[in-house]
């Protein structure tokens, strides 16, 4: 049963769309991994930032410089 569920698995995979690739990427990496699979599934804060965290966000940036850009970090894991 599991070898069938894996064949269709792959055979809908085959036949995704190149536009719906990335998304479906990212779905199966959040399921593959349970950290990723609790980011994907965390609701949104739409709570608004107060003043005492804005000055806190802005005191841990002049602290610690301007560190690396995202892309860097992104390519050093190989993501």
């Amino acid at each position: 049963m599991a070898d069938t569920n894996r064949e269709e698995l792959h055979a809908l995979v085959d036949h995704l769309s190149e536009v719906d690739v990335p998304t479906v990427k990212k779905l199966l990496r959040a399921l593959a991994d349970p950290v990723r699979l609790s980011i994907a599934l965390a609701q949104f804060d739409d709570e608004p930032e107060t003043e005492a965290e804005r000055a806190e966000v802005e005191a841990a940036r002049a602290e610690s410089g301007p560190g690396t850009p995202h892309e860097e970090v992104l390519r050093e894991f190989g993501l």
